[in-house]
């Protein structure tokens, strides 16, 4: 596994692939009126679970597409396959999503918009700014390794926020 203090994995064409598949959760998710984020997990190469942004819908400032999924993941799956699993997300895991993750033993980690840029296009979240603290740093606090790739597809996940921010400064 990949040192997070000093670098991360590369992103390969099957990562593309389930990135783009995340960022059509992402879409979805906007669709239903919550924030455009969508995240799955992935375990020998099959989509075993999707996770959407539900902060709007259910009121809850914590149901983030990756910790809505680490929640129903770590209900359904041993230890030992979150362990050999990929969570893609749409955008790079915030801090709270992050400790998700990592609390729940996921090895690997593929994101394609990262946060800087995502914070650049929402100064405000409900009137609170965003944390702007990469996901690699929240992971090479712990003792356990978590391998990060990303950023990637930038276009792609960049355009399911557009728009969608603007109204809400």
């Amino acid at each position: 596994m990949t040192d997070l203090s000093t670098g991360s994995g590369a992103v390969s064409g099957a990562d593309e692939a389930h990135l783009q598949h995340a960022i059509k959760v992402a879409h979805a998710s906007r669709e239903v009126g919550n924030h455009p984020f969508g995240a799955i997990l992935v375990t020998n190469e099959d989509i075993i679970i999707e996770g959407q942004n539900t902060v709007v819908t259910l009121g809850d400032p914590t149901g983030h597409a990756e910790t809505n999924l680490v929640r129903i993941a770590a209900t359904l799956l041993p230890r030992e396959t979150l362990r050999t699993s990929t969570l893609y997300t749409s955008t790079e895991p915030c801090a709270m999503c992050a400790g998700a993750i990592y609390w729940a033993g996921v090895g690997r980690v593929v994101y394609a918009l990262p946060e800087e840029e995502l914070a650049a296009m929402v100064p405000l979240q409900d009137g609170e700014a965003t944390m702007n603290l990469p996901c690699r740093e929240v992971f090479a606090r712990g003792g356990n390794t978590v391998t990060v790739a990303g950023p990637a597809l930038l276009a792609e996940a960049a355009e399911v926020h557009a728009g969608f921010w603007d109204a809400r400064r």
